[in-house]
């Protein structure tokens, strides 16, 4: 009886009371660039009145992002295109030679012994290098068609007549179904599963934690999550008995930060620990445009939520321990963990590895939920504290800077603790602050 109805699983905020789903998203940036064009399509500066001016040069700016992405995004869809009949072409020509299943052995050996195929196997050689396959290709133009269609498409109708509600009504709380899966629960099973996969069953991956539930909230998109959807969504969670929250999502811009600071602060006020993921653009978070985010724009850097933990991508390399795609800040991420290479569960029964900032934030949801579970007495607030304290400290070591492979920086300078969360390391000293 908490309005939610059937909810046994968790809430998708993304669903109609039809049953169905919405699914295609624009992103934050395209829907402010709609917007405002309504009212500013076609205007010269020397229109705009003076109370108009800084909402103007934000038009200028949104404009300018979606125009250029989606251009590019219409080039790269056209480039995989290609390579994908290139590299078809090619398969063709090779299998006929050579049999399927053929190696790059197999293909520089050709290359000796028949010079007119030289070329070609060179390029296929190139190509298998690179990790290109017909099913990568296709992964590849499913992203950039979304990217062409959806995101960065200003004229895209986006289906919130599906749900039924008004995405700037945060009052109306009415909306949404039981149906947690919705169209792809692919992210989400590899999130839960790194957090409590069961252990030590032989089967797939062992989770984190091993004494933990998952409720399943859906309300990330193909495409930017609404701020409503967010709000509402942390709010969901907190009344109904989650002590950590993980985010594996986030944006570049927000329209209602307000909203989901007034969320998180009622997050805060119930000891909620809420762990998110710092992003896969290889940014600088200081510098902002990263959202949701531990201090907003309009907060004092004395404010920061003391329930929020921000997390980057480290690998298991030691040479490039800092994840290529991880976004990072001296500021504003307080740890890493690790999120290159992570085998986890996927839906069907089935278990994948794959890469991102979305992952090692669940590595961290895990640590939180497996102390909670083991050391009941410690707030969890206490627990965001003993994870940071705890880290394995590499800031000394030298890694290539997220973004410029050129440019090697001390692992300390890209998170507050310099450091690698350490489940050893954050058991013995909850131990140690229980035990006195």
């Amino acid at each position: 009886k908490n309005g939610y109805i059937d909810d046994v699983h968790g809430w998708n905020f993304l669903g109609g009371k039809n049953g169905k789903n919405a699914n295609d998203a624009q992103l934050e940036v395209t829907r402010i660039y709609a917007r405002l064009d309504k009212k500013y399509n076609g205007k010269k500066e020397s229109e705009i009145a003076g109370a108009d001016k800084v909402e103007f040069a934000r038009y200028k700016e949104v404009k300018s992002v979606v125009e250029k992405e989606r251009e590019s995004a219409t080039m790269q869809m056209k480039q995989i295109g290609m390579m994908s009949q290139s590299m078809a072409a090619l398969d063709e020509k090779f299998t006929e030679k050579l049999g399927k299943g053929y190696t790059i052995k197999d293909l520089k050996k050709l290359a000796k012994k028949d010079p007119e195929m030289a070329k070609m196997a060179e390029g296929m050689i190139q190509m298998k290098e690179m990790g290109l396959t017909p099913e990568y290709m296709e992964q590849g133009m499913k992203q950039f068609e979304s990217s062409v269609n959806y995101h960065y498409n200003k004229d895209f109708t986006e289906d919130r007549d599906i749900i039924g509600d008004n995405p700037s009504d945060f009052s109306d709380k009415a909306y949404g179904n039981n149906d947690v899966e919705g169209p792809d629960a692919m992210h989400g099973s590899h999130c839960s599963g790194i957090i409590a996969a069961v252990r030590n069953n032989g089967i797939g991956n062992n989770g984190v934690a091993d004494n933990v539930q998952i409720m399943s909230i859906r309300a990330v998109p193909n495409g930017d999550e609404r701020d409503k959807d967010i709000a509402l969504a942390i709010r969901y969670a907190v009344d109904n008995g989650a002590q950590v929250v993980n985010m594996s999502f986030g944006k570049g811009y927000s329209e209602n930060d307000e909203k989901v600071i007034e969320a998180i602060r009622y997050a805060e006020s119930k000891d909620v620990l809420l762990v998110h993921a710092a992003g896969n653009s290889n940014q600088d978070n200081d510098l902002g445009g990263n959202f949701p985010t531990p201090v907003y724009p309009s907060m004092k850097k004395s404010e920061r939520f003391t329930n929020w933990l921000e997390v980057g991508a480290s690998t298991r390399y030691k040479k490039k321990l800092a994840a290529s795609f991880s976004n990072y800040g001296d500021e504003m991420v307080d740890v890493f963990a690790p999120g290159l290479e992570i085998y986890s569960t996927v839906p069907q029964s089935k278990y994948l590895s794959t890469q991102g900032t979305s992952m090692a934030a669940p590595m961290v949801a895990g640590v939180a939920a497996l102390l909670k579970s083991y050391y009941p007495s410690l707030k969890m607030i206490e627990i965001k504290d003993i994870i940071k304290e705890s880290v394995k400290d590499v800031s000394e070591k030298e890694t290539p800077l997220p973004g410029n492979p050129a440019k090697d920086v001390a692992f300390g300078t890209l998170s507050q603790t310099g450091g690698i969360v350490n489940v050893y390391n954050a058991v013995k000293l909850a131990e140690e602050k229980t035990s006195k």
